[in-house]
């Protein structure tokens, strides 16, 4: 039995070989949890092929009666005696430039590279790079004799029309620069040696490993997502997380397709984990289409599309999630700010419950393994505002869509996700079967990130907070008043309370509701969300004048007003103006 030996990688990080002779063989196989036999050496946590087609697993569990493997491929056909192969090192990812624009599967494999090799059909074992064999307009950065340091930018290249792709230094990597190219370079070669040490453009990374950073900050600036209801009401910083939980049908995937398609984020990353592969589809046929309300390039130039959907091997939902959360960590070390839409995590929760079952650990609540809390915090404190290796300030922000059965917030993945998140957008069943999109409660949600961004609302929009406090007790006294409602009518109530019902129904319909079909409603500025939520209070202020002054609620519902303010989401920002103009003199 051979010694593990150095393993070799070609030009774009792919291994070239594994170990030299088979190092250990199937004994048991249990639908995606191999045991195999003879496998010395092996570590928890190594990436090793399995099989004569060898099927890409990872070492999960080591007992006295052999290695245990998680297969992310498709098991059926392996029998016991194959060989297994040894790699002797972490399941990882190759990161460099030709990332973004990509879509991979969630073991990293561009999908595009796999069309070509064998259609459109992804055969098992396949072995391809996440990015491209092709040569790059590399600029240095750092010059010979140069003193560098890990994770240090020495270089970058122009990957798209919006992003620049930052050569970075490996984080083990120091020391002097004895040279360093400039100009055309191809992905296979070198670009500089540092203290005798080739460094490419690429590098290789545990996608279970957090890349290390220098610092962590507390967030201070909001992450503009065009959404009124989140953007307005239940803000996210730079560097947070947030949880869109909800029942079937309420909107998660809509909601996050939104956000990924018009968040002010340097780079996004759409991960669709165990999700319906007619959502991937749209994903995938939209976002080429779109346009950037900051630069008017394409979407795609800043997006990085992870596709693990229902019919892919169930292992490969928990790969899905360290691949996109380590290509994020990978942009944030440039020093951009990344957005990680993950869709959803419920899934990846139930491959989770799926493979403990087959690694027959004691089940906790709902059948989930005991360790989900702490899979749940591993995942999401891979978020944050930081202070890079490189002493830069970036920002890695995730949102996890939620799938709790019948729409139960109680539920186990529900309740340990709100334990490690600031914002929580809680989507109502009741407001999505009344038409009411994006469907979040905001008797429900809540941010714990308002206080950190208020300073950046407030230089520009000097009384968000006022508005933002008075509109959410307008909704609250809305809540309370509809219990009398029902009970009573809105006849019983005196004019003063129902002009709060009112006020509350132009907060819903013309504020908070907002449809991302329409070419104007589906993104709306913050300058156009403050002027919006000014014509709302304005109005609440002259109404009740009138109705002090005796004129009834039915007569003031009915102006025409009302109506110019219900339309107003779908009109440019003079208009607005315009009409707030009008309602000083109402």
């Amino acid at each position: 039995m051979a010694d593990v030996e150095k393993i070799t990688t070609d030009k774009t990080g792919i291994r070239d070989t594994m170990v030299e002779n088979i190092t250990g063989r199937i004994r048991k196989i249990s639908g995606p949890i191999v045991v195999a036999e003879d496998l010395e050496g092996a570590f928890v946590g190594e990436h090793v092929e399995v099989g004569d087609e060898r099927l890409v697993g990872e070492v999960v569990k080591i007992l006295e009666d052999g290695y245990y493997i998680q297969v992310y491929e498709d098991t059926t056909g392996v029998k016991p005696g194959e060989p297994v192969y040894r790699s002797g090192e972490p399941l990882s990812i190759t990161l460099g430039p030709g990332l973004v624009g990509a879509v991979l599967d969630g073991l990293g494999r561009r999908l595009d590279f796999i069309k070509e090799k064998v259609g459109a059909f992804i055969t098992r074992g396949m072995k391809v790079s996440a990015i491209p064999d092709k040569t790059w307009n590399f600029k240095p950065l750092v010059e010979k004799g140069e003193a560098v340091l890990p994770g240090q930018i020495i270089g970058e290249v122009e990957e798209t029309e919006v992003v620049v792709h930052k050569i970075l230094l490996p984080p083990d990597v120091k020391g002097v620069v004895d040279w360093i190219k400039e100009g055309e370079v191809s992905i296979n070669e070198p670009v500089a040696s540092v203290s005798g040490r080739e460094v490419f453009m690429w590098q290789r990374w545990p996608v279970k490993k957090p890349r290390p950073v220098r610092d962590r900050v507390l967030p201070s600036l909001p992450l503009f997502t065009g959404q009124r209801v989140i953007d307005f009401f239940f803000p996210i910083a730079k560097g947070g997380v947030a949880a869109i939980p909800g029942g079937f049908g309420t909107g998660k995937t809509m909601l996050q397709h939104q956000l990924a398609k018009w968040s002010d984020a340097d780079v996004v990353v759409y991960i669709g984990c165990g999700e319906r592969g007619n959502e991937m589809t749209q994903v995938l046929k939209e976002f080429p289409e779109l346009k950037d309300p900051r630069t008017g390039k394409s979407i795609m130039n800043r997006t990085i599309l992870i596709a693990n959907t229902s019919n892919m091997p169930v292992t490969a939902r928990e790969a899905s999630i360290y691949t996109g959360i380590t290509i994020a960590e990978y942009f944030r070390d440039m020093g951009y700010s990344v957005a990680l839409m993950a869709d959803s995590t419920s899934r990846w929760a139930e491959a989770l419950r799926e493979l403990a079952g087959r690694l027959e650990e004691m089940p906790a609540e709902e059948g989930f393994p005991a360790y989900l809390a702490a899979k749940l915090a591993q995942f999401y404190e891979r978020a944050g505002e930081v202070q890079t290796l490189s002493g830069l300030r970036s920002s890695v922000t995730v949102v996890g869509a939620v799938s709790p059965p019948g729409g139960d917030f109680s539920e186990p993945v529900t309740m340990h996700t709100k334990r490690f998140i600031g914002c929580f957008w809680a989507l109502s069943k009741e407001l999505a079967y009344a038409r009411h999109y994006p469907a979040v409660s905001w008797t429900e949600s809540y941010s714990e990130y308002a206080d950190y961004i208020k300073d950046k609302w407030e230089k520009d929009f000097p009384r968000y907070s006022e508005l933002r406090q008075k509109f959410l007790e307008i909704l609250a006294e809305d809540t309370r008043l509809q219990q009398v409602v029902k009970l009573v009518g809105p006849e019983a109530l005196p004019d003063s309370q129902r002009l709060v019902l009112e006020v509350a129904r132009l907060i819903k319909e013309a504020f908070l509701q907002q449809n991302a079909m329409d070419p104007v409603d589906t993104y709306c500025s913050a300058s156009k969300q403050y002027l919006m939520a000014q014509v709302i209070e304005l109005f609440a202020e002259k109404a009740s004048e009138k109705v002090n002054s005796g004129t009834p609620v039915a007569v003031i519902i009915n102006d025409e007003v009302v109506g110019r303010i219900r339309r107003m989401k779908f009109e440019d920002e003079s208009s607005i103006q315009n009409l707030l103009e009008f309602l000083k003199k109402w």
